[in-house]
């Protein structure tokens, strides 16, 4: 039995577009996503309160949306099982109607992971065939302590996962403060792109259109890349590898296909080690790995996302091969 599980995403004529709003307590969530709904008012929202009593919902009344809260637990542990029901019920009931809304946007709760809700948008057939996942927007207060990424690997596990990372309350730190937080998102997320929002005001189409483009590295030019050309791997790593094979493997990866692999994040693990390596790769660079916290709701299972673009079978077979031998 193949232990790696490679998948590529299904691809599909009409799929939903799907955002993901995460961040650590008090980052300031449900404020931009009041804000995005402003802007894109015909979108289905999911919201994962930690507590049994749903708040955040109360804070977007004034918008008309469909709205579904889970609570009682998070969406990476307690009620990850909710989430999947819950998608097929929007599926069936944008199938079913003209379109009642354009996207998804499911804003986890405060001390979630973002990790296990990627893995069922980009691994459940079904799912990965209906719903397009356009993102990760992590917020990040810029007046948040330091010492909470230490402290809640959450936080950490947050950061490592966005596609782009929004410093919000701004307004209310010192440059200090500012720097030092953004040292850390230095080391978090090289590849994610850097927003700022004062109270939750920046514009909307930043992050509803920003998977359209993909900035290289080393400030060269932009490249607009058509919808249809983007695939992702979801591999899952079952048993932990030794760092040096995989760092091989993906060295390989990013050096020999600088145009159709886009994108590489995950987490892994390796022999005798219960903490997880923090994995980033983007346009023929392999970012340094760096050793995050264990968490409570840590399965021990390793997973990495590459995003392509173009032709990825003999990408998909060299990066098999390798972590074969």
């Amino acid at each position: 039995m193949n232990p790696y599980h490679l998948s590529p995403t299904t691809k599909a004529i009409e799929r939903i577009p799907v955002f993901i709003i995460s961040g650590f307590l008090g980052s300031g969530k449900t404020t931009l996503l009041n804000r995005l709904l402003s802007h894109a008012p015909k979108s289905a929202v999911i919201i994962n309160e930690f507590g049994t009593t749903p708040i955040d919902q109360q804070l977007l009344r004034e918008h008309k949306v469909p709205l579904s809260t889970l609570v009682g637990g998070c969406l990476c542990c307690q009620v990850i099982g909710s989430l999947t029901p819950l998608l097929k019920n929007l599926r069936m009931a944008w199938d079913s109607k003209d379109r009642p809304f354009e996207r998804v946007i499911i804003e986890t709760s405060g001390v979630a992971n973002p990790e296990p809700v990627l893995d069922i948008l980009l691994r459940e057939r079904w799912l990965a065939a209906r719903y397009s996942l356009q993102g990760v927007i992590t917020t990040v207060s810029a007046v948040m302590d330091e010492d909470y990424f230490d402290y809640f690997p959450e936080a950490q596990a947050a950061c490592a996962w966005a596609d782009t990372v929004v410093m919000t309350q701004t307004d209310l730190a010192t440059a200090e403060q500012i720097e030092r937080i953004s040292a850390r998102l230095n080391q978090l997320a090289p590849v994610a792109t850097r927003l700022t929002a004062v109270q939750g005001v920046l514009d909307p189409e930043l992050l509803l259109n920003f998977p359209r483009k993909f900035r290289r590295l080393h400030g060269t030019e932009e490249l607009d890349l058509p919808d249809h050309g983007f695939s992702s791997i979801s591999l899952q790593l079952e048993h932990p590898l030794p760092w040096e094979r995989l760092q091989k493997a993906l060295e390989y990866l990013v050096s020999h296909y600088p145009k159709q692999l886009v994108r590489l994040k995950g987490m892994v693990y390796t022999p005798g080690q219960n903490q997880p390596l923090l994995v980033q790769g983007a346009a023929g660079r392999l970012y340094p790995e760096m050793r995050l916290p264990a968490r409570a709701s840590d399965d021990g299972i390793g997973r990495l996302v590459i995003i392509t673009h173009g032709e990825v079978k003999a990408l998909a077979e060299d990066l098999m091969a390798r972590l074969r031998n």
